[in-house]
């Protein structure tokens, strides 16, 4: 069994040592550091190259989605999971913008956390359950009061599997490799997918895909 270095980051003590406690009790699971604001993480995490930084969105000195942000930028292979007490979909998009790969409410860190430290290790993404219920709602909701139709039905069934890849933060080429296509190919189908559903980037199409249920 691999083991799975583990950066924590959150500006209070007692947090801190909560997490390294239930993460530590994990088979396979190391916490290599902790950081108790934006700014250390970062250093911390360019030191140590951790597989996984967990990370509380509201920190001092500098925030967890800028901490996010210059981490994925210079070390892509480091997964980064949110805590939060925020259920919003503002913060949700905001932190996958950032390059998060998991986002999981404080409250239900107890049960979830250790599966979304599983899931991004492994390249997948993970967010609270609560927060996909949320966001399928929410998407729901807004279909209702502007009457219009959901463009998913226009997606061909490989667009759909090109979806799924690339929210599940697959690169073009992984998904060409998995699905043996060329990554032109790709390419054009990732392009065909946002313009058919009007998104713009990857975490809209993150997003889009939580909303949908295509990834949980």
């Amino acid at each position: 069994m691999k083991t799975i270095r583990i950066l924590l980051a959150d500006d209070h003590t007692v947090v801190r040592k909560g997490l390294r406690l239930l993460l530590e009790s994990q088979p396979g699971f190391l916490v290599i550091a902790d950081a108790a604001n934006g700014r250390e993480a970062v250093a911390m995490a360019e030191q140590h190259m951790p597989e996984v930084v967990v990370m509380d969105i509201a920190m001092p000195v500098l925030n967890g989605i800028e901490a996010a942000r210059q981490i994925t930028a210079r070390q892509p292979q480091t997964a980064v999971v949110f805590l939060s007490m925020h259920s919003d979909e503002g913060y949700v998009l905001k932190a996958l913008k950032a390059g998060a790969r998991g986002y999981i409410l404080k409250d239900s860190a107890e049960h979830d956390l250790i599966h979304a430290v599983q899931a991004v290790s492994d390249g997948k993404a993970f967010f609270s359950p609560a927060i996909s219920k949320m966001l399928v709602e929410d998407y729901m909701r807004q279909m209702q009061k502007r009457q219009v139709e959901d463009s998913f039905d226009l997606l061909t069934t490989r667009e759909r599997e090109v979806l799924q890849l690339l929210a599940e933060g697959k690169n073009n080429k992984e998904a060409a490799a998995i699905l043996n296509l060329s990554l032109h190919t790709v390419e054009t189908h990732r392009s065909n997918i946002l313009q058919k559903l009007n998104l713009h980037n990857g975490a809209e199409l993150t997003l889009y895909a939580i909303r949908k249920g295509v990834i949980t």
